[in-house]
């Protein structure tokens, strides 16, 4: 039978997430030819729908509401519910972000349905989906279905390929008018850092430090083969509490959880902690000094040596190449 899927397309800033273009294939897979519908909450968003017709939605439903100029629980929920009660769907999908995790169990409590979460593959086997998810911090995977109801489910970031974009794919982009009722939480105010950086948990490539980059200028060398690269700045725990950097930058079991493709660890010793947030990355390269380290059981490649050493000489090399 035929599905009616809707994703959920996340803002950051005037852009879609790339997150949101990944559900969308997830979306259509689940469909199994039946209809994608890509959903936009937030003020003045509509330009953005037919962004997400070109990565493959059949068509798109905004609602624009100045009360969904940010993010609250209490207003996305309201919204999404009411897209929800108009269309009908058979299934939710949307990105494994802090907004999806927030607003993901919150509809699903309302619909007396379950959620699927952190879902990194999906398959289809007759009336069946089938979504593939990391467990135990990533040492074993799961699969999980929906018996019955309406399917809910995040997608982990940077894991689902996108379709191509192709902006010849037509589609209606239509607004939908909903009632949002009094919020118990008014976001005033968003602060964000100044980063002119690729998004962490959406960068294909990622150089991360630990203790042994040994002070916040250490982080200089990294940028500078992360600048080279088109790479985002990663760091362990260690080196966010002994104050080298932001603690946005964390990844771990306690930070950011990413799978690039490429993931450099300079001066990581390789803690379990920090191993289940980057352990599925597609390729791992390690540099540290100690040959015993537990980041070169996980690595596809190791170099013993200092990283102040060799990530300069990488730097130079990866620039002959690429420039």
């Amino acid at each position: 039978m035929a599905k009616k899927v809707l994703v959920l397309g996340e803002v950051r800033g005037e852009e879609l997430r790339n997150v949101s273009f990944e559900a969308i294939a997830a979306g259509k897979e689940i469909a199994n030819g039946g209809e994608v519908v890509g959903v936009l909450l937030g003020e003045n968003v509509t330009d953005l729908g037919k962004e997400m017709i070109a990565y493959g939605a059949d068509r798109v439903v905004v609602v624009n509401n100045e009360k969904l100029k940010n993010y609250t629980p209490d207003g996305f929920g309201q919204a999404l519910r009411q897209v929800i009660d108009s269309e009908n769907p058979d299934a939710v999908i949307m990105g494994h972000t802090s907004i999806g995790k927030d607003l993901a169990p919150k509809i699903a409590a309302k619909l007396e349905a379950g959620v699927v979460s952190d879902a990194i593959a999906v398959e289809v086997d007759g009336d069946d989906v089938i979504f593939t998810r990391p467990i135990y911090s990533g040492k074993a995977f799961e699969k999980q279905k929906s018996k019955e109801g309406i399917l809910i489910a995040t997608v982990r970031p940077n894991n689902i390929k996108a379709l191509e974009k192709d902006e010849s794919r037509s589609g209606d982009v239509t607004q939908l008018d909903v009632e949002i009722k009094d919020l118990r939480t008014i976001v005033k105010e968003v602060v964000r850092k100044a980063s002119t950086g690729v998004d962490l948990t959406e960068a294909n490539i990622i150089v991360a430090g630990g203790r042994g980059v040994k002070s916040a200028d250490g982080f200089k060398v990294l940028q500078e083969l992360a600048d080279v690269l088109g790479a985002a700045v990663g760091a362990s725990r260690g080196a966010c509490d002994a104050g080298y950097c932001d603690y946005s930058l964390q990844i771990g079991q306690t930070g950011k959880v990413v799978t690039p493709d490429l993931y450099i660890a300079c001066g990581i010793s390789g803690a379990i902690q920090h191993l289940a947030g980057m352990s599925n990355s597609k390729v791992i390269v390690a540099i540290n000094k100690d040959p015993e380290a537990n980041i070169f059981s996980v690595a596809d490649y190791g170099i013993v040596g200092d990283l102040f050493e060799v990530v300069p000489l990488l730097t130079e090399e990866f620039k002959k190449i690429l420039q």
